[in-house]
């Protein structure tokens, strides 16, 4: 534990700006002496005390509640005090500095400062006590705040059954069964002049089986967790007036973008938070696509075009967007041709530039208004028409398929990237581990350290092998009070 750890902490512990009640929170060992010369007197524990709190001069500064969580039942596990007054930030500037100041005022019967050294807390601070403090994993912290930042109900469920213990259940659970055959193994390496096959007697190729499989499961509800963690960034590209602004109206249930039938009108990127099912969706309506060498693209759109690319090549997944009133044009066939070819020279670009694995969905627009004939040819991708809705249900459904969303939201504990990478490294080092049990002649030794690595990775996701450095990557994105 770093020296910064033993330092008691301060913070106004609730959001910036004018509110009914504002939060400061103080954290450290031995808070008893300062608590009661903040508070005039000793508080009972876990029992809210409604006081006037008084600035060194003893003068009001609020009416308020005073809590106080002796170690180790608070949360960071350490003496907690919170004082919870009217939420106005020059009051909880002026409470946060009367703690500050009380904690240095020399007592005259001791000569000692009552909390000598207390200090702002840095973001996190308080959570990452309560990990270090063995409060709750790293898991756990982790959904703290992906709980705050929750921009779904699903999401928000989600992060709550992770701060529950659910995920951590689950790891623990495949820990367990990984020491227990890793104890298998290395009983066979100590004692080989022993004539109990310790890994045949105890099927342990059926063990690793089922570890595995166990793993695949929790991988699959942890990426689902992540998806709803991340969100889904999802590009609107297209040519010009196929209806890509219409769309993204169209799929956020308002006017967001501005839509005409001039061509480049939208000139730079719109970007919309929505939810399908629960899960968050960021939406991007781009400049429309075409030869930024056309005499007609001027500089701005031109800059546009380029910026519309950048989006795509980000992109989680991309909904190529087709006008299909100009599939078909009998007053001009080469309209039409010429509509072709630019929509296929985008394709080109579209398998060009993106990433194998990024989804592509066709989307055939105008529906409403196109013939008939031209609708019935489409044999690939959507058909939808963005000024009435239809067939927008059946987009939606097909671009969380797409993503690779499909776990029931009730399942669904939250994840993050970091997690589905040690399950994945985890994955891969059983991966190894089954291919050296099932040679000929076993090599123990490697297959033992196969063993080691999968556990090493799977005790990061809960924080038992974490460097001090990602602990403060996490804990630094956190808000201040918490």
């Amino acid at each position: 534990m770093l020296a910064r750890h033993h330092d008691p902490i301060a913070a106004i512990a609730t959001a910036p700006g004018r509110g009914a009640v504002g939060i400061v929170r103080l954290s450290g060992k031995g808070l008893a002496a300062v608590v009661a010369t903040i508070c005039g007197k000793p508080l009972q524990p876990r029992h809210a005390t409604y006081l006037p709190i008084l600035d060194g001069q003893g003068q009001p500064i609020d009416q308020g509640l005073a809590l106080f969580f002796p170690a180790p039942h608070s949360y960071t596990g350490e003496d907690v005090l919170e004082l919870q007054a009217h939420g106005g930030p020059v009051v909880l500037q002026l409470l946060l500095a009367r703690c500050l100041e009380a904690a240095e005022t020399i007592d005259v019967a001791t000569g000692r400062a009552p909390l000598a050294g207390l200090r702002l807390a840095q973001p996190g601070e308080f959570t990452e006590r309560a990990f270090l403090n063995d409060k709750i994993d790293l898991a756990q912290a982790e959904a703290i705040a992906d709980l705050i930042d929750a921009s779904t109900e699903t999401a928000a469920r989600s992060a709550a059954r992770s701060l529950s213990g659910e995920f951590s259940k689950e790891v623990h659970v495949l820990l367990d069964r990984l020491v227990h055959l890793r104890m298998l193994v290395e009983a066979t390496l100590d004692f080989p002049e022993e004539d109990i096959d310790f890994l045949q007697q105890s099927d342990a190729q059926g063990q690793l089986t089922g570890l595995r499989e166990t793993l695949a499961g929790v991988m699959h509800r942890a990426q689902q967790g992540a998806i709803l963690r991340e969100g889904i960034k999802v590009v609107i590209a297209g040519q010009p007036n196929a209806g890509k602004s219409s769309l993204l109206n169209a799929l956020a249930g308002a006017e967001l973008a501005i839509v005409t039938p001039i061509a480049g009108t939208t000139r730079d990127k719109v970007t919309q938070l929505i939810q399908i099912d629960g899960v968050p969706l960021h939406v991007v309506d781009t400049a429309g696509l075409r030869d930024s060498l056309l005499p007609e693209v001027g500089e701005v759109e031109k800059i546009g075009i380029a910026r519309a690319w950048r989006e795509i090549e980000s992109a989680d997944a991309v909904l190529f967007l087709h006008d299909l009133t100009r599939q078909q044009t009998p007053e001009d066939p080469q309209m039409a041709q010429r509509y072709k070819a630019a929509d296929a020279a985008i394709a080109a670009d579209l398998a060009d530039k993106l990433p194998v694995n990024t989804p592509i969905i066709d989307v055939w627009n105008k529906s409403d208004t196109a013939p008939a004939a031209v609708v019935t040819e489409v044999r690939t991708g959507v058909v939808i028409s963005a000024k009435t809705g239809a067939g927008l249900q059946q987009l939606r459904q097909n671009l969380l398929a797409l993503v690779g969303w499909q776990a029931a939201p009730e399942g669904v504990f939250m994840a993050r990237e970091r997690h589905v990478r040690a399950l994945q490294q985890v994955d891969g080092q059983l991966a190894q581990a089954a291919r050296q049990l099932k040679a000929p002649a076993p090599a123990l030794d490697l297959l033992a350290e196969d063993l080691r690595q999968a556990q090493n990775a799977l005790s990061g996701v809960t924080g038992a092998f974490t460097p001090d450095d990602l602990l403060g990557e996490i804990f630094s994105k956190f808000c201040i009070g918490k």
